[in-house]
């Protein structure tokens, strides 16, 4: 009997085959809810290879076979203006996945039918899944999908995503076509244009490159540097050559011939979009329309987007204050259980210390990070973030970065890692560093409980309200000198206004899952390590000694009192155990007792900028690596010591 089960296990193994498979489309189009309906829980967010571009992969077992999905990061093109259309080329022209899940939103369909054409030039097989049909009887949309099918040459299959209908199909159709192997079919284009690729092509028939012929044909008449570079490495003379041809195709059409390029694809999509679609009813403005175009509006806009982040702040704000105030309480409630259990011994200490920064740590994720990424998400799903990055555009290039960097930085007043991670949305590596350290200078929920407990309180609101406009200003400055002093150049926000929809409640909460499943790996160690090593400080009477050693920026620079140096290392952990230590030392929350007014204004400002917390390091170090952390950390350190003394020096004065 076990011979036969042994047979019959090797034959179903036999039968069960592995293959990749890659979601690639531009952005908005719903490429997440498929990934997310394919692979459910078994996925897994990371970075790619050397990149601080996000990469999803996951799997699913379907018809005996256990399948690979990739979800490429939404683009508009395969250029290489960005970093995520060069991985995303790389990954289909290297990698060679057994077929590509083309994700087309089919109530824009000539806009996307131009990076459609653009990847069939890859040459890998491909299944096009035609998405957002539950919405074109709504737009007055009708289209022919089995003649898009024949005039692409790959099968097209009409998905509405959200419903999950047709994503098995979609699956079906890619299977067949590795059973298949089907000749791709070539669009033409132009005469003149197809008689340069066909030269091109002759002359690279006698050299191996891993990348089909014709794509690297058309890169080279589109004046690719990546492929310019690798075809002269092989043979400079047929770059000689293609630069000749290249300037042949320019006289005959008066442009450049990567914009001959760009021009010959829009055409051909153009004419594809007159043959399969046709306009079924006179559109009538729908209510999410004109909210639209009163969101984008130049007056109206500003006010709905104020709106919109003054409710989503005071929702965090209320929700989190509420839940770790709960927590705390119920923290407190077995501080004493813990403590009984355990003893006073330093061992003790030690792993009262690890309890207290697990604690610590969920009083950051529950209360603050989880809502904030659901409503992120939620605003993101539906639609509206493209808009506010569309509004805030022309102030943020004043700051060296483009509009979708002020998202980060509003998010950063609620708690400064959210913000971090979410810098992500940025294209380029170089604004995403800009915008990333910027994040850190914004002043967090923890910051607020200092400026308002201890300036507010006591010096006056006028103040309190001066320390945000002074932390603006700095932001401002220092953002314009980052983007002068490192490398590269402030690209113009291209970016696609995708119509508002309903948003994927299973998408929202599955990709807050895994975000603070992602933090949580990286922060927990380091939060739970720096916890140690504070309460082993102060548990072994190193904190005087520490006190002293700091005195002298602290007491001489600063003029603050010697004990606000050990302050701030707790302070390290989490910023408002700054003013819950001193209420502590002192016996009393009233600070003015032992803190004058200008003293009170320095403290707060070096709270604010002299480094980042434990968690929001986590996140640095997750997104830019240790190297830019450690130098964004110390950079922060000697800025706050140095802008503090100064104020406390000009403020003696003043008050």
């Amino acid at each position: 009997m076990s011979k036969i089960a042994n047979s019959k296990n090797n034959h179903i193994k036999k039968k069960i085959k592995e293959i990749d498979i890659v979601l690639a489309g531009q952005a908005n189009v719903g490429k997440s809810i498929i990934f997310n309906h394919l692979t459910g829980l078994h996925q897994h967010i990371g970075n790619w290879p050397g990149k601080t571009i996000e990469k999803a992969e996951g799997r699913l077992f379907y018809k005996n076979y256990i399948i690979n999905v990739v979800d490429l990061p939404g683009i508009y093109s395969l250029t290489t203006y960005s970093m995520e259309e060069v991985i995303s080329r790389e990954y289909i022209a290297t990698k060679k996945p057994d077929f590509v899940i083309n994700v087309v939103d089919a109530t824009h369909l000539e806009r996307n039918l131009i990076f459609t054409l653009q990847l069939l030039e890859l040459e890998r097989p491909t299944v096009m899944a035609l998405n957002m049909i539950n919405l074109l009887k709504l737009k007055g949309i009708k289209i022919n999908y089995k003649k898009l099918e024949s005039i692409l040459g790959i099968p097209v299959v009409p998905v509405a995503a959200i419903h999950r209908k047709g994503i098995a199909k979609t699956i079906d159709e890619g299977l067949k076509l590795i059973k298949q192997k089907k000749r791709k079919r070539i669009l033409r284009f132009g005469k003149e244009v197809e008689n340069a690729i066909s030269r091109l092509i002759s002359l690279l028939k006698h050299e191996d490159f891993i990348y089909p012929k014709r794509w690297i044909a058309i890169k080279l008449l589109e004046k690719d540097k990546f492929v310019y570079q690798l075809v002269k490495e092989k043979n400079p003379k047929i770059t000689e050559k293609a630069k000749k041809i290249c300037q042949e195709l320019e006289r005959i059409h008066g442009h450049d011939s990567s914009l001959i390029i760009a021009d010959e694809r829009c055409n051909l999509a153009s004419r594809i979009v007159n043959e399969v679609q046709e306009i079924t009813k006179p559109k009538k403005l729908t209510f999410l329309e004109k909210f639209d175009m009163l969101s984008s509006d130049k007056i109206f806009g500003y006010l709905i987007m104020i709106g919109i982040f003054a409710l989503m702040f005071s929702s965090i704000f209320k929700f989190g204050n509420f839940v770790s105030n709960l927590l705390e309480s119920l923290f407190f409630y077995f501080q004493e259980f813990f403590k009984t259990i355990l003893g006073n011994s330093f061992g003790a200490s030690v792993v009262y210390s690890i309890i207290e920064s697990i604690f610590a740590l969920i009083e950051i994720v529950i209360p603050y990070i989880l809502p904030f990424y659901i409503i992120l998400y939620l605003l993101e799903d539906w639609g509206y973030l493209a808009r506010v990055a569309f509004l805030m555009d022309h102030f943020m290039h004043k700051v060296g970065v483009h509009g979708k960097a002020c998202i980060p930085l509003l998010l950063g007043f609620g708690c400064n890692v959210p913000a971090c991670l979410s810098c992500r949305i940025m294209e380029t590596e170089r604004e995403r560093f800009i915008t990333g350290f910027l994040t850190t200078l914004v002043p967090c929920s923890a910051i607020t409980v200092i400026i308002l407990g201890l300036v507010g309180k006591y010096v006056g609101m006028l103040y309190a309200f001066s320390l945000y406009l002074l932390a603006i200003l700095i932001i401002f400055v220092i953002g314009k000198l980052a983007s002068k002093i490192i490398p590269g150049q402030t690209f113009e926000l291209i970016m696609e206004m995708p119509d508002y929809k309903k948003p994927n409640l299973k998408t929202i909460l599955l990709q807050t899952w895994f975000r603070i499943k992602d933090f949580l790996v990286i922060a927990s160690p380091l939060v739970i390590v720096s916890g140690m090593v504070i309460s082993i400080i102060h548990t072994t009477g190193y904190s005087s000694k520490i006190a002293e050693l700091l005195s002298p920026i602290i007491v001489n620079w600063l003029g603050l009192p010697k004990i606000i140096g050990i302050l701030l290392v707790f302070g390290i952990l989490r910023k408002e155990l700054i003013l819950i230590m001193l209420s502590t030392l002192l016996g009393t929350t009233n600070f003015s007792v032992a803190l004058s007014n200008v003293q009170m204004l320095t403290l707060a400002i070096l709270s604010m900028f002299y480094i980042p917390c434990i968690a929001t390091i986590a996140a640095l170090w997750k997104e830019f690596g240790w190297k830019r952390t450690f130098v964004i950390t110390i950079f922060e350190i000697l800025f706050a010591i140095i802008l503090a003394g100064i104020f406390s020096k000009v403020l003696s004065f003043i008050i």
